[in-house]
């Protein structure tokens, strides 16, 4: 039975504790953004490359000041992008700007309605990317075929929506969402759709290896709080799903049987 202290996950190569992984948008000021993401407790911070200044303007605030790469794993992402060749491009800037940093969060959106990804163009950016060198946490939509496509491709980590980014609707297809686990052999994260910490913990609860959110801390009224309830949620639903819940039953089972009545 594994030991909740001991309960970690691997991502290229490198284990980690914490399964809440947290993005740096949306936030007021660089000064909310540091003490929400030090409540989240999380050691995978994530950010979009062509919205955040890493390096690119040298008189601007420097995200990596909040996020220094001694205390947090970076995960630059390609959000904003809706062709395969700009998120191609933008993964290797990043790499060029955090000194042959390969690992990336890739998602290659279809319309700016929906924030939906385009299935086509990131299959093609995948093989790219893969041929490349990059380890590549991948966002796709919540089809089972098409997350064990993307891991066969050479993806180290597989990332259904649970609803659409920045939605607040939580896990829309739970069943979809636990085939995806079960059939995966590299960690499957939520990422897109969580809004509280009980989306959270249902989405450890069915056997995630960890969720990534933005949206639902920094839109919060007190992000901070937020991030801090997120980890708890996340802790709870972990422990919920090695505990192994009990089975639903239709009808009613007495917690204290009449067997064995004194009086």
């Amino acid at each position: 039975m594994t030991n909740p202290s001991n309960d970690t996950f691997t991502l290229a190569g490198k284990e980690y504790r914490s399964r809440l992984l947290v993005g740096t948008g949306k936030y007021k000021d660089l000064e909310e953004t540091d003490a929400a993401i030090s409540a989240s407790g999380a050691e995978i911070v994530t950010f979009a490359v062509r919205r955040t200044n890493i390096g690119q303007e040298k008189d601007q605030p420097n995200l990596l000041d909040v996020i220094s790469p001694d205390r947090y794993t970076l995960l630059p992402n390609t959000a904003g992008c809706f062709d395969a060749k700009t998120a191609v491009r933008t993964c290797r800037l990043a790499r060029e700007l955090l000194d042959g940093h390969n690992l990336v969060k890739l998602e290659v959106l279809g319309d700016e309605k929906t924030l939906f990804p385009d299935v086509a163009a990131t299959l093609e950016a995948t093989e790219e990317l893969v041929k490349d060198g990059f380890d590549i946490m991948v966002y796709t939509n919540d089809d089972p075929i098409m997350a064990k496509r993307l891991e066969d491709m050479g993806c180290i980590s597989v990332m259904p929506l649970a609803a659409p980014i920045g939605s607040g609707l939580g896990i829309r297809n739970r069943l979809n969402i636990r085939t995806i686990v079960e059939n995966a052999s590299v960690p499957i994260l939520v990422d897109a759709g969580v809004g509280t910490a009980s989306d959270a913990a249902i989405a450890m609860e069915l056997g995630c290896d960890g969720v990534l959110m933005n949206t639902a801390i920094a839109a919060a009224r007190n992000p901070v709080l937020m991030a801090s309830a997120m980890r708890k949620g996340i802790e709870a639903g972990r422990e919920a799903y090695l505990a192994g819940r009990m089975a639903p039953k239709r009808f009613a089972s007495a917690s204290s049987p009449m067997d064995g009545l004194f009086f």
